[in-house]
Order: structure tokens, then sequence, then C-alpha cells
């Protein structure tokens, strides 16, 4: 959704018939849409009617009281955010020059992101800009990537993301994904650990659809009758709180888990797996949009605190 300001430039910028389309898209209802526009349903529903009637498509299909969007509809959706995404921050860019340090920043993040690095980021980037809101939204290595490609997002934090033209990848970190589990557990002394060994003990997997359980499935698949899977979960957190409480083992890069490991509660050992040696942790934002003024700096500033991190690593490292 656009801010207070923009939208109240939107409204004498840019048609009625896109901004009640764009609030019936979200909303899924004519009715919930009127609600949220402050204007009649009979209103929204003539400038959508309008706007199929002038594309030669149906938008929506109608399912009793609920609308879905047709195929047309979802690629009119990812324009209209784009467009409305750009707005926003040419908006936040003339705020700007006007000497207002404001303007917003959404940002897609996976969930280990967001545990420990991503609120280090944030907590520095408002040092030097208090004035523009950082909007976070936490889901899946996909989900993440879907939502900057689609303009929902002006950055993203994420794992593995596609190989995809709409995206632009400014930083990538690869990472060894390895075995948490207790420091009293059986395989918490082996010099050298791999997953076949780790599936002869109970096991808690990230659920499917995350790029950890993508890459540790490569390997999965490959080994036969060995198979003591405890829990699936899309929560690298709760995964950590079963290793810490049962005793089970939990997969993970060493992002997110920092303070089990600093205090003892959990071990990690990376796994020996060629597929498991180089998950990529990367910044990414999308190439079919310029960054408004906000993002941007946000973006910039991402990117640096991340490079002086592996370097300040590289350093602890090497002493």
């Amino acid at each position: 959704m656009l801010s207070g300001r923009a939208q109240e430039l939107s409204r004498n910028l840019y048609s009625p018939a896109m901004r009640y389309f764009l609030a019936a898209a979200e909303a899924g209802s004519i009715r919930a849409a009127s609600r949220e526009l402050n204007v009649a349903s009979s209103a929204v529903n003539r400038q959508i009617l309008w706007l199929e009637e002038a594309l030669g498509l149906q938008l929506f299909d109608r399912v009793g009281r609920r609308i879905r969007l047709s195929q047309a509809g979802e690629l009119l959706l990812a324009h209209v955010r784009r467009t409305f995404s750009d707005f926003e921050g040419t908006v936040a860019e003339l705020d700007a020059l006007k000497g207002l340090r404001r303007g917003t920043v959404s940002i897609a993040s996976v969930e280990s992101v967001s545990e420990k690095l991503l609120p280090a980021v944030i907590s520095s980037f408002r040092k030097s800009f208090p004035g523009i809101h950082v909007n976070v939204s936490v889901s899946s290595s996909q989900e993440a990537a879907r939502k900057v490609e689609t303009a929902e997002a002006d950055v993203g934090f994420t794992f593995d993301p596609p190989e995809n033209s709409a995206l632009t990848v400014a930083f990538q970190q690869e990472l060894v994904i390895g075995a948490l589990m207790r420091p009293d557990h059986p395989l918490a002394k082996a010099e050298n650990l791999d997953l076949e060994e780790c599936l002869k003990f109970p096991v808690a997997l990230p659920a499917e659809g995350l790029s950890l359980r993508t890459r540790l499935d490569m390997v999965r698949n490959r080994i036969a009758g060995v198979s003591r899977t405890y829990v699936e979960a899309n929560s690298l957190r709760l995964m950590r709180a079963l290793a810490r409480e049962d005793g089970v083992i939990g997969f993970q890069t060493m992002i997110g888990c920092e303070d089990d490991l600093s205090s003892g509660a959990l071990v990690f050992k990376p796994l020996t797996d060629a597929p498991l040696q180089a998950d990529r942790l990367c910044v990414i934002t999308s190439s079919l949009r310029a960054l408004a003024l906000a993002p941007g700096m946000f973006f910039d500033h991402s990117v640096l605190a991340l490079k002086d991190r592996n370097s300040s690593n590289d350093a602890k490292k090497a002493s």
C-alpha cells in the first residue's frame, strides 16, 4: 500500500480505475475495497468494469461475493504495483529535495537473517536515517525473492534466489550447511560428519520449499534406507529449540544460531557433503525498476555492512 502522502497525490495523478483495481485485487472483494477506499461499492465495480472493457480482457473471476484475479489480472497487478512503488519512491525523493529526511524501505527476509544479522543492519542504518520507516516481512527464500520481483519489497535477504533476469544480486556469500546439536549428543565430538551419519539419529528437517531443504534433499535422495525424521517445520527457531530441548539434530548455516553457539547450548558441525558446502546468502533487488532514494540508501548500506562483516570475520580467523 502507498504511504499517506503518496495516496493523497495519487488521487490526482492516477486514474481511479487503476487505484480501485489495486484495492480490489489486494482485498479480494469489491465490498472490502470500497471500505478501504471509502467510496461506494458500485463506484469500485463500475471502474473495474470500465477497465475490463477498455482492455478487452476479464481481470477477475467472480466467485460468489469474492473475486479472484484472472491471468490477465495477475499481469496487470504486477504492473500496477511496480508503477505505484516507483511513484512512492519518487514522492520520497521529492520530499528529500525539500530537506525531509523520510521515506519507506520495504524488506523481505528469510527467518535466519532476521534473527541477528538484519536487526544489526537496520539498527546501524537508523542511526544515520532515523526518519526513514522500515517495513520488514519474514518468509521463505522463494517468497522473499517473489516479493522483490513483484515490487512488494524493495530489498530482499534470501538464500539461493532463482536465476532470473528480473532480479539483481548485489551481494552473495557462500555458507556451509551444518548439523546443530547439543554438546552431549553422540555426534558432537565427530571430526568429519556427513548427512548420512546424521540421519541415523532423529532429526528436525526444514519444510519443503525452504532453500535448506532443497539442498539437503539433493543428498538425502542418494541415501537408501536411512530416514529417522522426527519433525519437519518451516521455522528454524523451532528446530533449534527442538535440538536444545529434545536432543534431535537440526540443520542450517551459522546465520541465525549465533546466540545458541556462543552460549554453548548447541554446537555446529559442518557437513562434508558437496551440495551442502555453498548455500548462497544474497542481497537482492529488482532489475526492472530503479530504487527510490530511501530504499537505495538502505540497499547500499546493507551491502557495505555485510562486506564489512565478512572482512571482520576473516580478520578474526587470521588472528
